[in-house]
């Protein structure tokens, strides 16, 4: 492991294409849209891809790595006691469950808890094991929730109000995804048929209007390396999260109305980059919004090219970059050394990140 005064930052650019789609909407139904660099942009919010990221770490991450955030965190702790213990009933699992939340003064009403509250496996195995064992002592209850986080609470953090020592600061920052150009919402008309409507009548069972637009994202997020490893405490635990969390952003998509416009597409470009300085977003590329009636993706690319060259004026260049796309354009081997695949990327990255934590 590097030395604690060390600084380590990972960065991960994406540009994306996502089809008419309203993956992320706002509490009127809208598509959500932000105002940069003058004009208006498709948005697609931190906290709706980072939930989408945690599905896939669900799917495909390590079992018993991932946390779960819910308001039944008593039944949740209730279901790791009667695993243990199968004598134990269900009624009494729940009652030692509330006990021992409560010691750590995780504030419940009704069995759950006030505000959704975030728990790993093995944290939620271990608080199970000292219900059983009917620990009371307040402080070892609060370090066995402070200690062993899974890998999306150390990645996304926790904040618990009612008590502030079971905090845990996030060492990931995801930002707004945001068109690379203007954009402006359209609307879809609808009709549905009623099946068992008479002949007689006329018309339709349902219309309505959905609300949609299309857009070529910047995406981008980073960990702070030097603290995510503090948090998991193992290089291999490490290396293994950073890649699955690469992967992630990657592959995932948030689900609204997915159903509805089937907009299952993938990235045109991932970027990673690891850095001993700071992390660094590309967003300012985009400031002035790309034009054109011959698509986005290829402008957009070049726009990073550009804006990752100006950025080594300021900054020290990265320890290692490394890039996957299916669009070639001029000067992007600058960036970085170009992978195959997205599979070819997160190996090299295995070996990049051993080398530097």
């Amino acid at each position: 492991m590097r030395n604690n005064n060390e600084r380590l930052f990972l960065d991960v650019h994406v540009i994306q294409t996502i089809p008419p789609s309203n993956i992320n909407r706002d509490d009127t139904g809208s598509p959500k849209t932000a105002q940069f660099g003058g004009v208006r942009r498709a948005r697609v919010s931190s906290q709706s891809w980072k939930r989408a990221m945690r599905l896939y770490f669900n799917e495909h991450g390590m079992e018993g790595n991932v946390g779960v955030r819910t308001l039944e965190i008593v039944r949740y702790v209730a279901s790791k006691i009667t695993e243990i213990d199968s004598s134990i009933s269900e009624e009494i699992a729940m009652e030692k469950a509330k006990g021992v939340i409560e010691i750590a003064k995780i504030g419940l009403k009704d069995d759950r808890a006030k505000a959704l509250f975030f728990l790993g496996d093995i944290q939620a195995k271990k608080l199970a094991q000292a219900a059983i064992d009917d620990i009371k002592d307040k402080s070892e209850i609060e370090k066995i929730i402070q200690d062993n986080p899974s890998i999306d609470i150390a990645l996304f953090g926790r904040m618990v109000a009612d008590n502030p020592l079971l905090n845990e600061d996030a060492s990931a920052q995801v930002a707004h995804a945001i068109s690379t150009h203007g954009i402006q919402n359209e609307f879809d008309f609808f009709t549905a048929v009623d099946d068992l409507s008479p002949d007689s009548t006329s018309g339709a069972g349902m219309l309505g209007n959905v609300e949609f637009n299309s857009a070529t994202l910047y995406r981008y997020a980073n960990i702070a390396l030097h603290e995510f490893a503090e948090q998991l405490g193992s290089k291999e635990a490490v290396v293994n999260a950073v890649k699955l969390f690469v992967e992630s952003f990657a592959n995932s998509m948030p689900t609204g109305k997915i159903n509805t416009f089937a907009n299952q597409t993938l990235p045109q470009l991932v970027l990673v980059t690891i850095r001993k300085d700071r992390p660094i977003t590309f967003v300012n590329a985009f400031e002035t919004p790309v034009k054109g009636n011959d698509g986005y993706v290829k402008k957009s690319i070049e726009c990073l090219v550009k804006e990752n060259n100006n950025t080594s004026k300021f900054v020290d260049e990265p320890l290692a970059s490394m890039y996957v796309t299916v669009e070639e354009v001029e000067g992007l081997g600058t960036i970085g050394e170009k992978k195959e695949t997205l599979r070819d990327l997160l190996n090299e990255l295995n070996f990049k990140l051993t080398d530097a934590i």
